[in-house]
Formats: C-alpha cells, structure tokens, sequence
C-alpha cells in the first residue's frame, strides 16, 4: 500500500537534511602539448566521478550557477535568488555547511566571490568551464562526468523550475553536456576546436587525449533509472523499460552507470549509511519503497556501513517516520536486498553494450553477486568511482582489470586510500590510481591540510610533466590559494595534487597520472576468455 501523506508530510524536511551530512594568469598558459607524441601511452590524471550540471537536477533551484552561460561569466555565477540579500534564507546551503538552517553569506558571485565557492559550500557552482580547464591544463586527461537526479529531493524542496522525473533530469543534463563542448568551441574558433570533447569509445579519447584535449566520458547515478522504484515489492519498471533505456542511454553517448544510489530500488538494495544520516536516508527510504532498511548481521567479510535502529535520539523525534525504526540484529550490517533479477537483466545489458558498470552505492550483496556475473564473464569494466563499496572488493574489481578511484577528501586520507589501494593491487597489470571529485555532488572538496605551514604548497609549481607552471588561482578579485582555501573549485584540483606530492612524493603523482592509461585500457580490453 502507498506510504500515508502524512507519513510524508512529517519527512518532508527530515529528507532536505537528507545530504547535509553526505558530506587565471595560467589559463592564459600555452595548451599541454600533444600526448606523448601519438596516440600511444596516456600520461594524465583521471576525475572518475564530477557532475558539472547538477544546476539542472532536483528541480533546477537547488545549486546555484552554471559552468557556463552564453552571456558570460557574470550570468554563469550569480547566486540562487532564493539566497539574496545576505544568505539567511539558504536553508539548505546552511543545512549542508553549518548542520543548521541559520546562517548568512554574501550572495554575490562574480566578481568578488567573498564567500563562494568554497570547498564546504555545498549549493554554488565549483566547475566553471574555465576552472575544469585549470584541471586539464594542469594534467587531467579524463573526466567522468555523470548525469545526477534524485526524485526524492526534488518533491521535497520548494523551489523548481524543471521535472522531478528522473530521466527527463538526465536527458536535458545530457543536452547541456553538449552544449558546454559547443560553447567551448566557440571560443576557441568553432566547432572541434575547443579543449573537451565528449567521447564514445577508448579509441575517440585516445584520439582526443592525443590532440592535446581532455576527454569527457558520460555517466549517470540516479535512484531510480528507467523508472526502476519499487514500493512494497513491486518494481515499477519491467526488462522491456531496461532495454529501450540502456539503448536510449547509449545512444544519448551514455558509456557508464550507476543501479542505484541512496534508496533501494527495483535493481538493487544500497549500501547504508551509518549514523545519524543514515536514521535521516533511512526514513527517505521508508517514503520511497514503503519499507525500512531490511539489515541482517553479515557472515562475510564485506559488510555495508551500520544502520542505526529503535527510537530516534532527541534531537530527531521530530521525524517520526510512523513509528520507531526497526530494531536491528548486531552488526556488521548487511542489507537483505540484494541484486534483484531485473538487475542482473541490466547488468547484463550494460556488458553487452560495452558500457561501465559503477559498483559503488550497492549493497554487499548486490556488489558481490554483480562481481560474480562480471568474473564469469571476464568483463573488466567495472569501477568504484568514489569510495562507496566496501574495500575487500578492491582485488576483485582488480584482478578483473577494473578501476579504483578514491573520493576526493583532503590530501592526507586521500594519500592513506591510495596506500591502501596499492597495497591490493593486480601486480600483473597497470596500477592507475584516480579520483572521484564529485564536484557539484552535494558532498565537500577536499579541505586545506592542517597544519600544513611547516610544509606548504609553494607557488609557482609545475605541472606533473612540467609543461604548464600555476601560480595562484586567480576569477575576477579572488585569488585563491590551496594551503588555505582548500580545493574552492574545480581549478584547485591541480594545487591538491601538487600538495599530495609535497606530503608523500613523486610516487603518488606517478601513480596518478597513469589512471588515464589504465581507465583506457580497462575500457578497451575484451572479456577475457
């Protein structure tokens, strides 16, 4: 039966704190010269996980500007109106920041950008065209740039100018993608001239990696793909909506996804999230399916994230999902759901169309069984794009000759993944190591290191190949400074390597600047037999 409204009405703001827990003098600079001479070996780093038009998700009133509008850059990073005069009816921006509705910035954007963007603003623009351009110029060759849309957010916020449906939210992303390649051309003397290029196939990056450009590859993560909900146990979608959507999705230039993300859904059961975000998820899930969080203690080694149960804490009870939540068996916690017969039927579809298959958000289960069709198969197109699987699949995804990109957190934990990651590795093959920014994916960039004085990034520093030299970031009056600012925006990301560098060597950069190799051959290596 469908979850009571008034069920609904009392989650309505427990589901907009839902993510508030998830937490230019170089663009002048010469192009990067020709990869390494042809289009050989890739040298060059690998963003596995960004969303540069969330602008247009979850009702299109949420994230404030643009990476780009045709009038310029003043119209490209204006504030949300919702958020003038002084930031004290951003909500959900102080949600995100502060763990509370109260708080103030300045809106204005362009050309002073006193309070945004910055690396815990999680509602304003971070990938500007001519930030992302910063990244490539200082080594990215790679970016995965997925499609994002959750229906659950966007009945719940207020303000909405576009569809709450899922895959119309995908669609005009998609459009956007490509009008962002055009309107990079445009400024570069026309068509195919511009730096980024949206590319179908390991061998149009190499191709476009070997011109000197950055290869953009579409992805999607959405909760619901296809119309794939399911409330009380019934899908909502059949094999039949799977396959017009994957040819669609392929079509559209679409070449890696996501099952589902966040809430269980007709192809999979998520993995959790612990804590007292994961009571607030939870209660979305309740809204969504009708059911709570099915969580059993795991006999494996793999577990998803501990789910909390029983009575909601004080300070939550204003929640009250229709009652106290389950009481769950001890931990570890592994969600009952697993991959559900529809999902092996899109996990199917997607090897046959030669697309990625994203690993992270799904439950153990899910993972496991998903990595057990995978290895019958030898399909080595998987990935975990930002750390949201459990870490005992890492030889798995591995010795299938898949990816492991860690989420972008701040240089030291990021420095510790890699470690961890390359202490698992495939010895036999290319170790390629990238990151997930999820820029403009209601999630932090990374923050400056602390205590970094004794050992700063010193500017000006060179590109990994030493083709570009960066001094500071400089928009408009701003000028930012990674020791301090943190990864402000997309344009940092360079500064961030380059300060992972100075905490633990040259090694990492080696390793990181092979991802875009690995990515490729991953992607262009057939099953094994």
């Amino acid at each position: 039966m469908p979850v009571p409204r008034s069920m609904a009405a009392r989650l309505g703001a427990a589901l907009l704190l839902l993510f508030s827990l998830v937490v230019a003098a170089e663009v002048a600079a010469p192009r990067p010269s020709a990869a390494q001479g042809g289009p050989g070996a890739v040298r060059g780093f690998l963003d596995a996980h960004s969303h540069l038009h969330s602008h247009e998700s979850f009702g299109g009133m949420l994230l404030c500007g643009k990476p780009f509008d045709p009038d310029g850059i003043e119209d490209a990073l204006r504030d949300c109106i919702d958020h003038h005069p002084n930031g004290a009816l951003a909500f959900f921006e102080n949600f995100l920041k502060n763990g509370s509705p109260i708080g103030t910035h300045d809106p204005r954007g362009w050309p002073t950008f006193k309070d945004w963007p910055a690396w815990n603003s999680l509602t304003h623009q971070t990938a500007y065209h001519e930030w992302v351009e910063r990244a490539w110029r200082g080594g990215q060759r790679i970016l995965v740039n997925h499609m994002v849309a959750n229906r659950q957010i966007c009945d719940v916020y207020p303000l909405k100018r576009t569809s709450c449906d899922e895959m119309a939210g995908i669609r005009l992303q998609v459009r956007r993608a490509n009008e962002l390649q055009a309107h990079i051309d445009s400024l570069h003397g026309g068509p195919g001239k511009g730096w980024l290029r949206i590319v179908r196939s390991p061998e149009e990056a190499r191709q476009v990696i070997a011109q000197g450009k950055l290869a953009m590859v579409l992805g999607v993560e959405t909760s619901e793909p296809f119309g794939c909900r399911v409330v009380n146990g019934v899908p909502g979608c059949t094999k039949a909506d799977i396959d017009r959507g994957l040819d669609e999705m392929h079509s559209l230039g679409v070449r890696s996804m996501f099952l589902c993300h966040k809430f269980d859904n007709a192809l999979c059961g998520v993995r959790f999230d612990g804590g007292t975000q994961g009571l607030i998820i939870n209660a979305g899930n309740k809204i969504g399916t009708g059911r709570f969080w099915q969580a059993e203690t795991c006999t494996t080694a793999e577990h998803d994230n501990t789910v909390a149960g029983g009575t909601l804490p004080k300070e939550l009870s204003w929640i009250d999902p229709g009652g106290a939540f389950p009481l769950y068996p001890p931990a570890p916690h592994c969600n009952k759901l697993g991959l559900t017969a529809l999902g092996e039927h899109m996990v199917r579809g997607m090897m046959r169309r030669d697309m990625w298959i994203e690993i992270d958000h799904m439950s153990v289960r899910a993972a496991s069984r998903t990595l057990d069709i995978l290895e019958q198969a030898g399909y080595p197109r998987v990935i975990s794009s930002h750390s949201w699987t459990d870490r005992n699949f890492y030889p798995r995804i591995y010795r299938l000759g898949g990816m492991v990109a860690s989420y972008g957190h701040s240089s030291e934990k990021f420095v510790q993944d890699w470690r961890g990651a390359k202490a698992v590795r495939d010895p036999s093959r290319l170790f390629g190591y990238g990151y997930g920014m999820d820029a403009n994916g209601l999630g932090p960039l990374p923050a400056p290191r602390a205590n970094n004085s004794a050992n700063p990034v010193r500017y000006p520093f060179q590109s990994h190949d030493g083709s570009v030299t960066l001094d500071r970031l400089r928009t408009g009056e701003r000028t930012w400074d990674v020791n301090v600012d943190g990864v402000a925006n997309y344009g940092l990301v360079p500064d961030w390597i380059e300060d992972m560098r100075v905490i633990a060597g040259p090694e990492i950069v080696n390793d990181l600047a092979w991802a875009a190799e690995a990515y490729l051959r991953a992607w262009e290596s057939p099953p094994a037999p």
